[in-house]
């Protein structure tokens, strides 16, 4: 893909302390690399927010805007990183959770990889849909009505999954390709 592939799209990166870092580090990157303008957004105010590194804490990220300065209307697209602490921490969050289902009411894509579905299964937006995820959340996904695949990438209409830092590559290819159409 070229630099100019993603030129005036803004993409909201959705994360808080413990986010795998590989999960937001790499998609940003790549993203950005692609021309897409991407922000990483946090509860809470926060000024940076703390990454987990395979088994310690990682890298800080510097937070551009707070949760409670954003609405989806604002952007183009959704991505929802892993590692276990984060998004368990936002599925427990109303304002996130919030935030997660306006982009799915307004029919915006939205990425989620290894344990970032979580969020999705509380926003209420995997129920019909096929996805992926860590391993671990299987069951989750089902019960919440998704039709769950060892994949690494699955597409399925605005939603997004991988599994694993292994995936990015698919994953963030999958997410220009929704919005490069």
């Amino acid at each position: 893909m070229t630099q100019s592939t993603l030129k005036g799209r803004r993409i909201a990166m959705l994360a808080t302390d413990g986010f795998e870092q590989s999960e937001l580090m790499e998609p940003k990157r790549l993203l950005e690399d692609a021309g897409a303008k991407v922000t990483v957004i946090a509860p809470d105010g926060k000024q940076e927010i703390t990454g987990w590194n395979k088994k310690n804490w990682g890298d800080k990220v510097p937070v551009d805007q707070s949760l409670d300065q954003v609405k989806a209307e604002g952007f183009d697209a959704l991505v929802l990183p892993g590692g276990v602490m984060n998004p368990d921490n936002l599925r427990q969050l109303p304002k996130a959770v919030e935030f997660v289902k306006a982009f799915g009411d307004a029919g915006k894509t939205i990425a989620a990889i290894c344990h970032g579905p979580w969020t999705l299964i509380n926003a209420g937006l995997v129920n019909g849909h096929t996805v992926t995820s860590w391993p671990s959340l299987r069951k989750d996904l089902e019960n919440a009505g998704a039709t769950w695949e060892d994949r690494e990438v699955v597409r399925d209409g605005q939603l997004i999954t991988s599994r694993k830092p292994d995936d990015i590559p698919a994953f963030v290819d999958a997410v220009i390709q929704s919005l490069a159409a």
